[in-house]
């Protein structure tokens, strides 16, 4: 049994049993990515939040009909997709994330596994003017991953920051496999240039 699903049955035991620190645990771990991909969907944020808000109710009221047939974050972001997809529709918004790009101009920056080729430079020495810029680069980033394109930052969060398996992304997002791919590079690029602009 791979190691997320050990934990997945860990949460859900814990969640069963009325843990209240279970519950809490979880809404640390995926609730900014889910307001992330819910705006990404909705281009607004505070419908994002209430969306949000709803798919952490329904995730409560049907724990136990969880079936395990994905992960358990893949299952919570499937239910968030589902509802603001249909709270775009009730709402007039429409935003497409699926880019039908043919082509990766970034291919050369990736290797075959989608991880960077060349990482950016590190820092040889930890000093504390380095401990306060790299707050400050990680702050850069999480407003670079804010200011993405919606289908690049509903990928990236998905994908790199949730770690869901890339089928599981396709699946919620309703995008082909090398379309997703083309999303997450396109976002790891633009990410990659605002922390070489951060810490330049």
């Amino acid at each position: 049994m791979p190691a997320h699903d050990e934990n997945d049955a860990e949460i859900l035991r814990s969640l069963a049993a009325g843990e209240r620190s279970a519950f809490e645990s979880l809404y640390r771990q995926h609730n900014g990515a889910m307001v992330r991909v819910a705006s990404a969907i909705l281009d607004n944020h505070a419908s994002a939040e209430e969306v949000a808000h709803e798919t952490w109710i329904a995730v409560l009221h049907n724990i136990g009909g969880f079936e395990g047939r994905s992960s358990l974050g893949g299952w919570i972001f499937t239910i968030l997709s589902n509802k603001a997809k249909t709270r775009a529709i009730r709402d007039n918004r429409s935003v497409s994330l699926d880019t039908s790009a043919n082509d990766d101009e970034f291919a050369d920056a990736f290797d075959g596994r989608g991880r960077w080729k060349h990482m950016p430079d590190l820092w040889d020495e930890l000093t504390p003017e380095r401990v306060v810029a790299g707050r400050q680069i990680l702050d850069h980033v999480g407003d670079a991953i804010d200011a993405l394109p919606p289908a690049q930052r509903a990928v990236l969060v998905l994908r790199a920051q949730q770690r869901l398996d890339a089928q599981e992304v396709c699946k919620i997002l309703e995008i082909t496999e090398g379309n997703m791919r083309i999303l997450l590079h396109r976002a790891r690029r633009t990410l990659r240039q605002a922390i070489d602009g951060a810490a330049g």
